[in-house]
């Protein structure tokens, strides 16, 4: 009995995380982009990840919670490069964020991540 409480209630956290940290749109669709629209080299990554749904599992403050490991100092950890695949396209319980956001969103979400040390 213990043992299909515990699976259920895996599979419920496992489900729940999933669509938290999915931002539930296609950021590249969402807003069109026109001639007064920031440069991509202007992006915030702060402002991005902060604004996103990033901080539902990662805390926030970045701290990490329960199973989700902590991003403020994660630049520590991981290059820019190996965060940038990490966001683009999951690992573990990460959802791939390539669909919510453009490739420029995720390369500045990537680059301030990689400050954080």
């Amino acid at each position: 009995m213990k043992k299909v409480l515990l699976t259920c209630f895996a599979l419920i956290l496992s489900i729940g995380l999933l669509s938290a940290c999915s931002s539930g749109g296609d950021k590249a669709t969402d807003a069109p982009q026109t001639e007064t629209s920031a440069p991509a080299t202007a992006l915030d990554g702060e402002k991005l990840v902060k604004g996103s749904s990033c901080l539902g599992c990662h805390g926030g403050n970045l701290e990490g919670q329960g199973a989700m490991p902590a991003l403020n100092d994660v630049g520590s950890r991981l290059s820019q490069d190996e965060i940038y695949q990490v966001i683009r396209d999951g690992r573990g319980a990460m959802p791939a964020q390539k669909g919510n956001f453009t490739d420029e969103e995720l390369q500045a979400m990537a680059a301030w991540l990689a400050e954080q040390k």
